[in-house]
């Protein structure tokens, strides 16, 4: 019979634009088509097209892996499954040179439209408008393929919500609130639009360098298949591959607010370009993140900046004239999931992406709407830890059913690691000098870096404080 599910469209989307904590949703996707897209399924749809994976070490140290330091192959998903299973006709291929025991592969960030530009009927397997976004499906998706240990730096989007769908094997997340900001030890280096990355190691953290950590609060949840997570504009988070294989498919909800953070993305993308390019650094100071082909110039930054300043301004305009012509107005939400991360891998130029005023007439959800929402067996609270970061606890999702219990927390691991650590180059495991988070070597310094006058200058707080004057500026 017909596939009945738990929450309408309407009231799905009620709740993803409201709720301002992360939860699970569970039996909304049973119907969808995705479900099937495990390797092997993805491997036989490509037919050896390859792409590219990003390769990191299973070993724990006290310096996230960012994606500066890793390196990367251009390998079809046949020769990533043979290589996850340690078969031996990966000794020749693109993997030869990685050890599975010591090396994880992570296939990250893949436009759904981009890679399967020539298959376009393969987007409807992904059906958002289950959660209430009618002609939203794959080709607004990214999807995400890794090993087990494959894992994404501790950061922030400032762009949107995001959804995820869980589709093969288990993805651990540990979340934490926008209020953490402070805690987490926000930088802007490596620099990527939209990503605000922390300085802290979530699987391993340095308490001696950055002891406020302790002061967090961490949400950790192991999403299973056929499980959605609702992660709320801002959250940090830490993801994390527990299964040999995983497969799981994202899209970001745009929001009216991002029109204020792409202001400061600007803001943010003007001072990192000028202060780094003008350092003219040496060799190893890796700033921009590989999603950011190049540094813009200053005068393409500040064209970046005004249009995001207009755009915003006319949304405001837009949303005051709504307002006038009726207090009732339904929400509207913008469908542009480009705008994400990686905005030139998506064919988007800067400020391009920007939303029409019309698109952004919708009144911020009122207190009393967020005071029903329907928890429960369809719809799982991912609770905070009950002590602080001296322990990974929390409510987490782990069934291979798809029932939910609490779970244990996990100790965060030896805090005596030396500070050294192996990085990785594209001469397989050649070893290169340690850099730390601020892409200095890792040696006690005399004097302060750029990366830490910038550390400073793009600190959340101050870009916000920033932004806010650039628009009040304009207003007069």
């Amino acid at each position: 019979g017909e596939d009945v599910k738990p929450f309408t469209p309407e009231k799905t989307k009620e709740i993803v634009m409201s709720l301002q904590q992360p939860a699970v949703f569970c039996n909304m996707v049973g119907n969808w088509p995705a479900l099937h897209w495990n390797v092997n399924y993805l491997s036989a749809v490509l037919e050896g097209k390859t792409i590219q994976f990003r390769l990191g070490l299973k070993t724990v140290d006290l310096v996230p892996q960012f994606e500066t330091s890793c390196s990367y192959v251009e390998a079809t998903l046949e020769e990533f499954l043979a290589w996850s299973c340690g078969q031996p006709s990966c000794l020749s291929g693109p993997f030869s040179c990685y050890d599975y025991s010591k090396y994880w592969a992570y296939a990250d960030y893949k436009y759904i439209a981009r890679i399967f530009e020539d298959k376009p009927e393969i987007f409807q397997d992904v059906r958002w408008s289950d959660f209430g976004f009618p002609g939203r499906s794959g080709k607004e998706s990214t999807l995400w393929i890794g090993s087990e240990g494959a894992n994404t730096p501790c950061h922030l989007d400032s762009y949107g919500c995001n959804l995820v769908l869980q589709v093969q094997g288990r993805k651990r997340w540990h979340l934490f609130p926008p209020g953490d900001t402070s805690f987490l030890y926000p930088t802007r280096i490596p620099y990527e639009e939209s990503s605000i990355f922390s300085k802290v190691n979530i699987a391993n953290p340095d308490l001696k360098r950055f002891p406020n950590f302790r002061n967090s609060t961490a949400h950790v949840v192991t999403l299973s298949p056929g499980q959605v997570l609702l992660v709320p504009r801002h959250w940090w988070h830490y993801v994390e591959s527990i299964d040999p294989v995983t497969v799981s498919i994202n899209s970001w909800i745009e929001l009216d607010a991002d029109h204020e953070a792409r202001v400061e993305e600007a803001v943010t993308r003007t001072l990192v370009c000028a202060i780094k390019s003008a350092e003219n650094p040496g060799d190893g100071d890796l700033w921009l993140n590989p999603t950011e082909v190049e540094a813009t110039s200053h005068e393409i930054n500040l064209q970046y900046l005004n249009k995001a300043v207009s755009a915003y301004l006319k949304c405001q305009e837009a949303s005051v004239s709504g307002q006038a012509r009726s207090s009732s107005a339904g929400a509207k939400q913008g469908t542009n999931a480009s705008c994400k991360r990686k905005r030139r891998e998506a064919g988007c130029e800067p400020g391009s992406c920007t939303l029409l005023a019309q698109e952004c007439d919708f009144p911020t959800p009122k207190a009393e709407e967020l005071q029903k929402i329907p928890f429960g067996p369809h719809l799982i609270q991912v609770l905070p830890q009950s002590h602080k970061t001296s322990v990974m606890g929390a409510v987490a999702v782990e069934s291979d059913s798809g029932d939910l219990h609490e779970n244990e927390g996990e100790h965060f691991g030896k805090l005596n690691c030396k500070r050294d650590r192996l990085l990785m180059s594209n001469d397989c495991e050649t070893a290169a000098p340690q850099m730390d988070s601020d892409c200095g070597p890792c040696t006690s310094q005399t004097a302060l870096s750029t990366n830490d006058l910038l550390d400073c200058l793009v600190n959340p707080r101050v870009i916000s404080l920033v932004a806010q004057l650039l628009l009040e500026r304009m207003r007069v």
